[in-house]
């Protein structure tokens, strides 16, 4: 029997997806290749940087055998700079999504000639074609200034589970180190400032969201751009979309019922005075 479900996926469904993405993690400790579904794991050794599953990652966290590095996008400049687009230089759309990997930073040329030749690579038939989450949106390499798909699941995530790590890499001004349990007073108030711009992205987003459903009012539908939006907004705001989408049909249905009702009167009426003119000789 199936359960109830709205459409869609929920909210801990969108957050499990969440943990396939990739992210830098320093390890404290030599570990072996794993293999997994998605394949092997790349060979931990400290102190060289290397690219696991959110999920792995925090397992690693938990068990106090490596430390997350957190992508250049979660850093208070970068929220800042995002919410200036969101709120001054363009109200209206969503703040662009990461460009793609071999343009991603300009300032890393050896990491866009190296995707570069990855993609070369699987356009000759000689490797496998990575799509998200499998692309390197939240890694120490992903680009600053642009929100990824899951920008809200994997910031909650490292908040909660390696909030010591935000604070360290945010309060010794570089991308992390991997010694060091907890960050500096400076890293823990900018944890905190990096925690209020989240909220205050989420609203303005939320806000914008909202206001771009109504341009579905209009009877025919109007055009929602979804550019940017994140896969936990777009299961927090499927409910109320849908819910505008189908008033909009209703609304729809019941005027081209009222419009057929009139021209099946006016048919009729039509009909009834040319008889009447018949009976009367004209």
């Amino acid at each position: 029997m199936a359960l109830p479900l709205p459409p869609g996926l929920t909210h801990a469904e969108v957050a499990f997806l969440a943990e396939m993405e990739l992210v830098t993690v320093v390890p404290r400790q030599r570990l072996e290749s794993i293999d997994l579904l998605s394949g092997k794991t790349p060979t931990l050794r400290p102190p060289h940087r290397a690219d696991l599953p959110l999920w792995l990652a925090l397992l690693l966290k938990k068990q106090r055998r490596a430390n997350i590095l957190p992508p250049a996008w979660l850093h208070p400049d970068s929220l800042r700079s995002i919410l200036l687009h969101e709120t001054k230089l363009d109200p209206e759309a969503f703040s662009p999504p990461p460009p793609a990997p071999a343009r991603a930073d300009p300032a890393r040329p050896g990491l866009a000639r190296r995707q570069q030749q990855q993609q070369e690579q699987r356009e000759s038939g000689g490797g496998v074609t990575l799509s998200a989450p499998f692309l390197a949106s939240c890694t120490a390499d992903a680009p600053a200034g642009y929100l990824p798909y899951h920008w809200l699941e994997v910031a909650e995530a490292m908040l909660a589970h390696a909030g010591d790590d935000v604070a360290a890499s945010l309060g010794s001004g570089s991308g992390g180190s991997g010694g060091g349990g907890s960050g500096s007073g400076s890293g823990s108030g900018a944890a905190g400032e990096v925690r209020g711009l989240l909220r205050d992205l989420v609203e303005v987003r939320a806000a914008k969201m909202r206001s771009s459903a109504a341009k579905l009012e209009g009877f025919g539908g109007g055009l929602m751009s979804l550019r940017g939006v994140g896969a936990m907004e777009l299961a927090e705001s499927r409910g109320f979309v849908l819910g505008v989408v189908d008033g909009v049909r209703k609304i729809g249905a019941s005027a081209e019922a009222a419009r057929r009702e009139e021209e099946e009167e006016r048919m009729g009426e039509g009909v009834d005075e040319g008889e009447s003119d018949e009976e009367m000789g004209f």
